[in-house]
């Protein structure tokens, strides 16, 4: 089969690889009809992260194509989504919901595991990983590439961060799960919703999915947090989904004392975060890793009834052999979220 494979910064290749089989009887191999590119993919691309020779990508959709002897919940045929690391739902951590911690767990693309970016995908532990598509939203795969990842990882800096009805939120990160942040804060109660970020395009797609109001902070950034001060008085929520010095700084300098941040961004290259002033103002810090395969039935089922329509994040569809001008476009911010078409 093809498939996408590390080879080091702005290197990735689509080559031939050995087709995966079932090889435990809790797998399921899936042939893939669409993967997702996402901003955490860019990290390995700019050399911060990434295995040479390993697979690439960790959101997919496709269609089951064979089933091993203890699989109980899918057959062959099944439209299934997958989050973006497989968990056996039966741990101590998948029961507590934290399935992003599961014992017998892992992510996409791991040495010996397949990546999402090929045309087929062996999906350990596959009760407690995968998700039937529900009938609504099989033609929808720029939705349900949103929903594998970006969604939940929105979701989770909303609940990390308290966001409930009435509340004043600011949303930092203008990529695909700043705008899904919006959409998830709408769907919460927000009364005032505020988007700062670096690209003017991005930020007409954050008021298309329900912010009030939208900050560049490209060109000043102290300035920019003077203006999101002076339109809030300070956020009581403030989702950071962009892990940066910059976007941390802009979280801590815009949040009102007392008040929450709920932080997704993957922090590269953020080594150190200044404590006392967050200490000494009470502000609360929660989040990390979206535990995204305990909170996709009830995303799923949100897209499903149009409470959420996170497809408009899905700005660039390219077939698998032009994963290469995928990324660059992701890094140039030409692009927001790529489907790549298999």
């Amino acid at each position: 089969m093809r498939a996408a494979v590390f080879h080091g910064p702005g290197n990735v290749r689509v080559e031939t690889v050995d087709d995966p089989e079932v090889e435990l009887d809790t797998d399921v191999v899936v042939s893939v009809l669409a993967a997702g590119l996402c901003g955490a993919d860019l990290w390995a691309w700019r050399g911060y992260t990434g295995t040479v020779g390993s697979r690439t990508g960790h959101e997919f959709v496709g269609v089951v194509d064979a089933v091993g002897d203890q699989v109980r919940t899918l057959r062959s045929g099944d439209l299934v989504l997958a989050p973006p690391g497989w968990s056996d739902g039966t741990c101590e951590n998948c029961l507590a919901g934290l399935t992003s911690s599961c014992v017998d767990g892992g992510v996409w693309g791991e040495p010996g595991h397949d990546g999402a970016h090929g045309e087929r995908v062996r999906v350990p532990q596959a009760d407690g990983t995968l998700l039937r598509v529900p009938e609504r939203l099989a033609g929808e795969p720029g939705t349900l590439l949103a929903i594998t990842c970006s969604v939940p990882a929105a979701h989770h800096a909303a609940v990390s961060a308290g966001v409930r009805g009435g509340d004043t939120v600011v949303v930092v990160g203008d990529g695909a799960v700043g705008l899904c942040a919006v959409q998830e804060a709408r769907r919460r109660g927000a009364a005032q919703v505020v988007v700062v970020g670096h690209h003017d395009d991005r930020l007409d797609v954050a008021k298309q999915c329900g912010a009030d109001e939208t900050v560049n902070a490209a060109v000043n950034q102290a300035e920019a947090i003077e203006d999101v001060m002076g339109r809030t008085g300070g956020a009581q929520r403030v989702l950071e989904c962009a892990g940066t010095a910059s976007s941390w700084q802009i979280a801590v300098e815009v949040v009102q004392d007392g008040g929450r941040i709920g932080f997704v961004g993957m922090p590269y290259p953020v080594e150190a975060l200044g404590l006392s002033g967050i200490f000494q103002r009470n502000v609360g810090l929660a989040g990390g890793l979206a535990p995204a395969r305990a909170t996709l039935p009830a995303l799923l089922r949100a897209a499903a009834d149009g409470r959420i329509d996170p497809a408009v994040i899905v700005d660039l569809v390219l077939p698998l052999d032009e994963i290469a001008d995928g990324y660059a476009a992701l890094d140039a911010r030409v692009a927001t979220k790529v489907r790549l078409t298999i």
